[in-house]
């Protein structure tokens, strides 16, 4: 099957013919039959169908669901490491993926190298062996694509397992499975479930590795609920038609910042201005929904820009149909230091921009009227 049937498809559920997943509102499965299940926080019905959509989109052989993006990156890398281990990151990820490995998993002992921006010094650095390498592709918010069947290679090589946050790319983008990544993480709050109305985050690899991340799931709590477990899979139908449209939506945006005389810098992986361009059209079917770009001036223009903007919402979060927009220095990456920042190439004039389903000449046009406004 294909990504577009793969996400439509249901199981048939055999007791009652159901056509679509039930949501299993439970705390407690009654014994002896209910023992496959037993409690909801360790097993349900409802997620374990998430989980195994998520394997089959991926090319994965287990798929698990967490309570939230980031249960899913600390349950998985609380899995992998204990004190004593390594952990190789990119410091232009996430702001609390960064602040997690570098406060949290540096206090508890492991040893963590991070990364400057870029596919050079990674995978520079990746040619010494850590126990695990976690990056972000595409990553956020300067959007840059790593070379995955180098560092997979050189990962190999180097006996280090390979982890991706593929939120950005999604599955129809990218599959980082295919290019020898060990696991995949989604926050799947974002495009997967697409419609800015749960917060839900998956993991899929092998299973020799899942069965031990899974195991941890149950241990800390960062287990998913059946509701919104039910939303994904019902967002995740309409993931390919969705993509295809924000696809397009974002290249036209891209191109269109990118001549705008109130426009410094635009960063999409699609343009041929972005860094990594060459490389995106090897490892990416599409270039993403997401466009950062900086604006004349510094942080008061941007947050101009930002609340002037009519059909687009300033929000923080992003993959949804409704296009967002926010502000990385103060929102997204707040956490951050100014000197992180200035490492990464965050500028105080820089706006991230989440584009959505809307007719893309209404979003050019709120765009337009917004960077007039400085």
């Amino acid at each position: 099957m294909r990504d577009s049937t793969k996400a439509v498809k249901e199981y048939i559920e055999d007791s009652t013919k159901a056509i679509t997943t039930p949501i299993y509102q439970t705390v407690a499965f009654m014994f002896p039959e209910g023992e496959k299940f037993r409690y909801s926080r360790e097993s349900n019905p409802t997620t374990l169908e998430l989980g195994k959509k998520i394997a089959e989109l991926e090319g994965a052989e287990i798929g698990i669901a967490f309570s939230s993006g980031m249960g899913a990156i600390t349950t998985t890398l609380l899995s992998l490491l204990s004190p004593g281990k390594s952990l190789l990151v990119t410091m232009d990820m996430f702001g609390r993926s960064l602040r997690f490995c570098k406060d949290f998993l540096s206090n508890w002992g492991v040893k963590v190298t991070i990364s400057k921006p870029g596919n050079e010094n990674l995978l520079e650095l990746a040619k010494n062996h850590f126990d695990v390498i976690f990056i972000e592709n595409i990553t956020n918010p300067l959007l840059r694509v790593i070379n995955l069947p180098e560092i997979s290679k050189i990962a190999k090589e180097n006996n280090s397992l390979l982890v991706v946050d593929s939120t950005f790319a999604t599955p129809i983008n990218q599959k980082p499975i295919e290019f020898g990544a060990d696991i995949v993480i989604h926050s799947a709050s974002k495009f997967i479930a697409g419609h800015n109305d749960v917060i839900a985050g998956l993991s899929a690899g092998k299973e020799e590795l899942m069965k031990n991340v899974d195991l941890m799931r149950r241990t800390m709590g960062t287990s998913l609920e059946p509701f919104p477990a039910y939303l994904v899979i019902r967002g995740m139908k309409t993931l390919k038609v969705r993509m295809d449209v924000i696809n397009r939506n974002a290249e036209q945006i891209a191109e269109f910042l990118e001549d705008h005389p109130k426009v410094t810098r635009v960063y999409y992986p699609g343009l041929k201005s972005h860094p990594d361009n060459e490389i995106a059209r090897k490892v990416l079917k599409g270039f993403g929904g997401v466009v950062s770009f900086e604006v004349r001036g510094g942080k008061e223009e941007a947050i101009k820009v930002m609340n002037s903007t009519k059909v687009i919402i300033p929000a923080q979060s992003l993959g949804g149909v409704n296009s967002l927009i926010s502000h990385p220095p103060t929102m997204s990456h707040r956490t951050l230091t100014a000197e992180e920042r200035k490492i990464i190439g965050i500028n105080d004039s820089l706006l991230r921009l989440s584009v959505g389903i809307e007719d893309v000449e209404d979003l050019i046009e709120d765009l337009d009227q917004a960077l007039g406004k400085i």
